[in-house]
């Protein structure tokens, strides 16, 4: 996104606006091990009827409708069974009807709205494990019955608005079951350790310090790795809730259009190409702000790398985040402003990914001549300590 102008962005999208009737496509932000659903999943949907082990605990918590978020002291660890039962209504003084914990039918309306879970209708309860950033919102509903994955506070709240409210209230009976012990556990806490194999100053010899445009003109500079499949590193940025920033710009915009800018249809606008290895990247990823500000989102850019390190493959990574605009130096355009400090990009990173249980092993590593400070390609500076994290994924089945 950063090299086109949004001057040019903003005249397409008046050209479409006569011309786009269809209504958009709606996308879970979270997916899980499958295709999209209408719905973001639990952390890890249980099997009615499943073996569990001994109840640990049982509470019950009651919301108001103008409730947000709300904590429910419990802190989940991974591996335990969550069982919530919900009951209840709502009523929005301009809904037609009122609405139980399933929440309302979804409307083109909600299409303007910023809601936890934009899947889910407005009103309906939701829950999430973990703080604002790394927590994933799931939808509770009359009842939800799921397999914690990673350790974390758990909150429940209604899927709306920060500045709406309903009169009424629900309530909400949780349980809380130890993990069973037949069952072997299929998530892993990630573990900081001192260096990962194959992880050298000769691996680091290998690979370029910064991304460049398509005219060579150096960029964002490469703070992280991942080591793994293809399939666990698609994985592991599903379940911390980044959305993959892979489809053609005309659809994009026209997407973009039909939901009014909404912070959910712009972290999903494309990505400008930048290159390493000698190609633009082979996938990008955006998250977004937990703040409501269409200017901001976080975002990544990978590249299989050519080489191998003890046997894992390699993906490196640029992160930065966007937190406004500022001139293109280099057409004087339009162009995102990112944090100077990537190294707060490339800890959020770490921190949204080692949440979801995906992650064995974790380091940083400074190579010789670490880069500390540099300008981006459209002429913003940036600076670092000059680490780059190092993340060893959990290997799946299948995939390279």
């Amino acid at each position: 996104m950063r090299a086109r102008p949004l001057n040019r962005l903003f005249l397409v999208l008046l050209t479409l606006a006569a011309t786009a009737t269809a209504p958009a496509r709606i996308n879970a932000q979270l997916v899980r091990d499958g295709p999209p659903q209408k719905a973001a999943s639990p952390p890890s949907k249980a099997q009615d009827g499943a073996p569990g082990g001994k109840l640990r605990l049982t509470q019950d918590v009651s919301l108001s409708g103008g409730d947000h978020w709300m904590d429910t002291g419990i802190d989940a660890k991974a591996g335990e069974r969550v069982v919530i039962t919900a009951s209840g209504a709502l009523r929005y003084a301009d809904a037609p009807e009122q609405n139980g914990p399933q929440g309302l039918s979804r409307g083109w309306k909600d299409l303007l709205r910023i809601l936890p879970l934009r899947d889910a209708g407005r009103g309906a309860l939701v829950g999430r494990i973990g703080d604002q950033d790394t927590g994933q919102p799931f939808l509770v509903g009359a009842k939800s019955d799921f397999t914690v994955v990673s350790a974390g506070r758990l909150y429940l709240g209604v899927n709306q608005e920060s500045n709406d409210s309903a009169d009424g209230s629900y309530a909400a009976h949780v349980e809380v079951y130890e993990p069973d012990k037949t069952v072997t556990p299929v998530t892993f806490a990630a573990r900081d350790v001192k260096e990962i194999s194959g992880v050298d100053g000769s691996l680091f010899s290998k690979m370029p310090r910064r991304v460049a445009d398509k005219d060579g003109n150096p960029g964002d500079m490469v703070n992280f790795i991942l080591l793994g499949p293809e399939n666990a590193m698609q994985q592991v940025f599903e379940r911390a809730g980044w959305v993959k920033v892979d489809r053609a710009p005309r659809d994009a915009v026209l997407t973009a259009l039909i939901e009014s800018l909404s912070k959910e249809a712009y972290v999903q606008m494309p990505m400008s190409q930048l290159y390493l290895f000698g190609r633009y990247q082979d996938y990008g990823f955006a998250h977004a702000d937990p703040v409501a500000v269409v200017a901001t989102r976080h975002h990544l850019r990978l590249w299989k790398a050519p080489f191998t390190a003890a046997g894992q493959t390699v993906w490196v990574g640029a992160a930065t985040h966007d937190t406004g605009f500022e001139r293109d130096r280099r057409n004087n355009g339009i162009t995102h402003k990112i944090d100077p400090n990537v190294d707060a990009e490339r800890d959020y990173v770490e921190k949204t990914l080692s949440a979801t249980g995906l992650v064995t092993e974790k380091t940083h590593f400074v190579p010789d001549h670490a880069l500390k400070e540099a300008k981006t390609a459209t002429g913003g500076s940036f600076h670092s300590s000059g680490q780059v994290l190092v993340l060893k994924l959990v290997s799946c089945n299948s995939g390279s």
